[in-house]
């Protein structure tokens, strides 16, 4: 897989090395996007406690990323690890399909950690989020200042997951849509 993208359902790569030979922090996509939308929910996430299966706003997101850009290999597992929703490997371009712009800068923080999850594993491509339903899209390369963000934030993702008890709820207007609002708020 070595500096090209691969479109079979599951990839699998090299671990990547950082420092004196240590792995660096693995992360799901869905982490980085929780670490920057509510801390408690990626806390809550991380320790099993799952509610996304009983959301309706999950649900409608998923449909959208079913029905939306048919013609396309979707759903790409790398390492078990992250999900691509698809890619154009022609173009070097990976993409990820969203509803709406309401936690954008979740959604760009998480594109970039597939932006930096591949290129630790020798792969260098670009990326667009994708909203079909405002008809927009954001391109996305993973920066040299970014990359060193993305590390910041990584170490942020291991503070967050590693403390004893859940962060405070953050009493947010998008809680309200939020698949833990009975477990937070109830």
């Amino acid at each position: 897989m070595k500096n090209e993208l691969n479109t079979s359902k599951t990839v699998t790569a090299a671990a990547p090395q950082t420092g004196a030979g240590l792995a660096s922090p693995i992360y799901t996509g869905t982490q980085v996007n929780y670490y920057f939308v509510c801390q408690r929910k990626l806390w809550l996430f991380t320790h099993d406690i799952t509610m996304e299966q009983e959301s309706d706003t999950v649900h409608l997101g998923k449909l959208l990323s079913r029905t939306a850009y048919e013609r396309e290999h979707k759903d790409i597992a790398i390492e078990d690890t992250i999900v691509i929703d698809f890619i154009d490997v022609h173009k070097g371009v990976i993409h990820e399909v969203k509803k709406s712009r309401a936690v954008e800068k979740a959604h760009i923080w998480q594109v970039l950690y597939y932006l930096y999850f591949l290129k630790q594993r020798g792969v260098v491509a670009t990326a667009e989020i994708d909203y079909p339903l405002l008809r927009r899209k954001e391109r996305l390369e993973l920066t040299p200042e970014r990359e060193a963000q993305m590390v910041e934030v990584l170490k942020g993702i291991q503070l967050v997951v590693t403390q004893k008890q859940a962060p405070p709820r953050i009493g947010k207007k998008f809680c309200k849509k939020c698949a833990y609002l009975e477990l937070c708020w109830g």
